[in-house]
């Protein structure tokens, strides 16, 4: 009887683990995590390799710094914490520029959408005004 109950109870745990599994959330979850995982690389390489050197070069130059990762006093290495501070501000204001231009198309596609649907068909507006009017004459 020991068996048969474990048996069941391994099945009845399978059974929900796949229930749990086949979840649209669970799969919308993991979707987004392999894409974000890619976006992340190319936010990654979008900064390291264009925004950073086209920001911060002419700044190096001005400072006569070659590498600003090899900065440091006495061993203490502050080119590499200001190299992770400013690769951090950049990415938060690329990223806050790609959300701010994705708003303003969701908010033009809806200002579009609302203003379909404001515009009746001149057909339609003939018809009400007829009847506007018939309601007019009828009413005196």
């Amino acid at each position: 009887m020991g068996l048969q109950n474990s048996r069941r109870a391994a099945g009845g745990f399978m059974k929900d683990f796949q229930t749990f599994i086949l979840q649209g959330n669970v799969i919308d979850l993991a979707v987004a995590v392999i894409i974000g995982g890619a976006f992340g690389k190319i936010i990654t390489s979008l900064i390291e390799d264009i925004i950073t050197p086209l920001l911060l070069n002419p700044a190096l130059k001005a400072a006569n710094v070659e590498d600003l990762a090899k900065l440091q006093i006495n061993g203490i290495k502050y080119g590499v914490f200001l190299a992770s501070v400013i690769n951090f501000l950049v990415i938060a204001f690329v990223i806050f520029m790609i959300i701010r231009s994705f708003e303003a198309m969701k908010r033009k596609k809806v200002h579009e959408e609302a203003a379909a649907e404001v515009k009746p068909d001149p057909q339609e507006r003939l018809t009400l005004a007829v009847e506007r009017l018939a309601e007019v004459m009828e009413s005196k």
